[in-house]
């Protein structure tokens, strides 16, 4: 409890983020199919419907291999602000709520939902320059060479945000972020704690590797069909590029939802969802399994 669980959740988010983050960039990649590079936020006809494995073969043939990598600085910086943050919080308040008369000393689902939804909103505040960052890292392979952006690493993409555009612009979308990561704390912590807890009661399996997998990756499915087009959203307001001068493409999130649905259809919000269940799937169990191991590891200090 206390400074413990934020050390073992940090350890593990970052694992897990590092080692999944090619499954993310693809699924960033196809959320923003049907807007355009060139003027992002215009009404037009949807292009063809393309898959993730289409979307990873194209990317790699235009950009390399290594592209499969960019923006992996601030996916780690972002793991250690937002996840250690929402790991380390929903720990606190799983031991402060638990019920301490129990025989397995849990808490009810409700309890872990609102936990969730706590840790969540802060976590993404806390990370949301790093989740900014990694937006634009991620997206700028897709922009004709003369708009990219260019940026050498997390910490130059954060400091040239700063400079060129504001403090401000480190918190754009920082609505969306919050949203989205208060739903996907709540789903996929409390889902994680629930299914185990089920499997243990019902015993299905033991306390071990079979139960952490399988645990969380029924929490993982929970979580990407609950975020996802939150997570569309939060993609396209981060991703739009403001002209001088030039209104921007979205005036916030609402209307990003109603040009998007209007000139994609209702379905366009779940564009990515391939990619995040097979991003979300590996993500949640790398993060558990590692969580359940670390806690092994420093469960006598």
């Amino acid at each position: 409890m206390g400074v413990k669980g934020f050390v073992e959740g940090g350890i593990a988010s970052v694992i897990a983020g590092s080692s999944t983050h090619p499954l993310d960039l693809i699924k960033v990649r196809m959320q923003l199919q049907g807007e355009s590079a060139f003027n992002p936020g215009s009404v037009h006809a949807p292009p063809p419907k393309v898959g993730p494995i289409s979307v990873g073969v194209k990317l790699v043939q235009q950009e390399g291999v290594t592209a499969l990598f960019s923006g992996v600085s601030a996916t780690i910086l972002r793991q250690l602000l937002y996840s250690t943050t929402r790991m380390g919080l929903y720990d606190v308040l799983k031991h402060k709520w638990s019920d301490p008369n129990s025989a397995s000393n849990t808490m009810p689902l409700t309890y872990k939902i609102t936990a969730g939804l706590i840790a969540g909103g802060i976590g993404a505040a806390v990370g949301n320059p790093a989740d900014v960052a990694m937006v634009r890292m991620q997206a700028d392979g897709r922009l004709p060479p003369s708009q990219r952006r260019n940026y050498k690493s997390v910490v130059d993409a954060i400091t040239r945000m700063t400079k060129d555009e504001g403090v401000t612009i480190l918190w754009r979308g920082s609505s969306l972020t919050v949203n989205r990561a208060m739903i996907v704390t709540a789903s996929q912590l409390a889902s994680y704690d629930q299914f185990k807890e089920m499997i243990l009661e019902k015993g299905v399996m033991r306390d071990g590797l079979g139960t952490h997998v399988t645990a969380s990756f029924a929490a993982g499915f929970v979580a990407a069909v609950m975020s996802n087009p939150v997570d569309v959203i939060k993609t396209r307001v981060m991703n739009m590029k403001v002209e001088h001068g030039a209104p921007p493409p979205y005036s916030g999130a609402l209307d990003c939802v109603l040009k998007t649905v209007r000139a994609e259809g209702p379905m366009a919000l779940y564009k990515g969802f391939v990619p995040t269940i097979s991003r979300q799937g590996p993500f949640t169990v790398v993060l558990f399994v590692t969580l359940e191991q670390v806690r092994n590891l420093l469960k006598d200090f």
